[in-house]
């Protein structure tokens, strides 16, 4: 079983099984088994955090009634790094849950190649910024736009204005 920490300091137990997986199915229309299946469900997952934390509060609802939160307070406390810290706990839970040695040892490689590309895309990212490079094409943008065009801005000759 993994945790995670919402920004309101509750901490919330991921444990995914067969019960937990029936939960969130009826709850969220949502069948996390398709992740294991090659289907597009961790693409989805990965950037879109409100189908992330409808699954996250079907997978914890009994505890969460038990502390008396509702969905929209879940959602509330749930931000920045308490997500990032929710996606592992459950991406992990669900690769211990694969019934399969082979399954787990595939979709973990599988979850380990994403997590790697992720890292390398937010490199070249803080490459990028930090190269200048955002500066460049914001410099070269308005460049353009002050020398464009200056005829928008003659006034309009004395035939085009109506008589008043």
């Amino acid at each position: 079983m993994k945790t995670f920490s919402d920004n309101a300091d509750n901490e919330w137990t991921v444990e995914i099984n067969v019960a937990t997986l029936k939960r969130i199915r009826s709850l969220t229309g949502t069948d996390l088994l398709e992740v294991i299946s090659g289907g597009d469900l961790l693409e989805r997952l990965m950037r879109d955090p409100v189908l992330l934390c409808d699954i996250l509060y079907a997978l914890v609802k009994p505890q969460a009634d038990q502390k008396q939160i509702r969905d929209e307070s879940f959602g509330a406390a749930m931000a920045g790094d308490a997500i990032d810290a929710a996606t592992a706990a459950l991406l992990d839970e669900l690769v211990a849950f694969c019934p399969s040695p082979r399954d787990r040892a595939n979709l973990g490689r599988v979850l380990l190649v994403v997590r790697q590309a992720m890292d390398q895309a937010r490199d070249v990212v803080e490459a990028r910024i930090n190269g200048g490079e955002i500066e460049r094409i914001v410099e070269a943008a308005l460049s353009t736009a002050t020398s464009g065009n200056s005829s928008g801005a003659a006034p309009a000759s004395s035939g085009s204005i109506p008589p008043t």
